[in-house]
């Protein structure tokens, strides 16, 4: 079987933890609905720094490298158990886990991970380190739970910043709606931390009858484009005054898919960047996809 370009491979983080059969499975049925090469990857580093005569490295090496050889089979198995038309492609790198994952991710459409983990790509998504892998995939992420997830007639929800820079984020959940044959759910939190602030120290008057007036015409301005080109998606638009974090978890119960962007300002501003996203990516109850916008400078 010929080796399908870069543009329709999608990527999965394989560490032998169910978490991450759970991501294989998920990313199998995603490779299959967009006809797409499915590659299995599995990185290890020897964990610690031995003295010379107190371990033998080479052997060592050997028995990670079966051991990770073994779990590529086992999510093998998973990925064409829930797509028998897949030819799963397994990759073991000896290396750091965010490298690896991030050179994958420039030949790849779509990079897959779990939300826990045994090791390898453990604890990739907390903490910092994160924010690095967020901050540099050329790809969108897709972070899937562990829990069941709603089934394929549950919506796909985008949150809408507001900025030209989340037009990646949006681009993606349309075509992500229109695979799933789904609605699509478009959010916008209009809150500003600013302008709450100086409301409350006297130094504004409130007119949130024009201020959410103006959200509306701006989402609707977000959208429009999309809309045209996706005229198969029903959707369906949501203005909300409050902070982004309860925005999104509240809409993302039930949904299929959550999408955010990784930049911007005001509204989702900085959600892969901050806490909103930990927070997000820790407690919402489907699998969230951080779509990064490429900077432009």
């Amino acid at each position: 079987m010929a080796r399908q370009g870069h543009q329709h491979r999608v990527v999965v983080g394989v560490d032998g933890s169910e978490s991450a059969l759970h991501a294989v499975r998920w990313a199998a049925e995603e490779a299959e609905r967009r006809g797409a090469a499915l590659r299995l990857v599995s990185a290890f580093r020897l964990p610690f720094r031995y003295r010379a005569g107190v371990v033998e490295i080479d052997s060592l090496r050997t028995l990670l490298r079966a051991e990770h050889r073994r779990q590529l089979v086992d999510a093998g198995s998973a990925a064409t158990a829930a797509a028998p038309g897949l030819r799963p492609e397994p990759e073991l790198v000896d290396g750091v886990p965010v490298d690896t994952l991030v050179r994958e991710s420039s030949e790849a459409s779509l990079l897959v991970l779990g939300t826990r983990g045994l090791g390898g790509f453990a604890g990739l998504l907390v903490g910092s380190t994160s924010v690095a892998l967020a901050g540099r995939t050329h790809c969108p992420l897709v972070v899937v739970r562990d829990a069941d997830e709603p089934g394929t007639g549950a919506p796909v929800v985008v949150g809408v910043d507001g900025t030209p820079v989340g037009e990646a984020a949006i681009g993606f959940a349309f075509e992500q709606a229109s695979a799933r044959d789904s609605e699509l759910v478009a959010v916008h939190s209009w809150t500003d931390p600013a302008v709450l602030n100086a409301l409350a120290g006297g130094a504004l008057m409130a007119d949130y009858g024009m201020l959410e007036e103006q959200a509306t015409v701006l989402l609707a301005e977000r959208l429009a484009g999309w809309q045209e080109r996706y005229p198969d998606v029903r959707v369906t638009r949501h203005v909300v005054r409050d902070h982004p974090t309860r925005t999104l978890l509240h809409f993302a119960d039930g949904a299929q898919l959550v999408v955010v962007g990784s930049r911007g300002r005001g509204g989702f501003a900085g959600l892969v960047l901050g806490s909103t996203s930990q927070h997000l990516l820790h407690h919402a109850p489907c699998p969230v996809a951080v779509v990064r916008t490429p900077r432009s400078d």
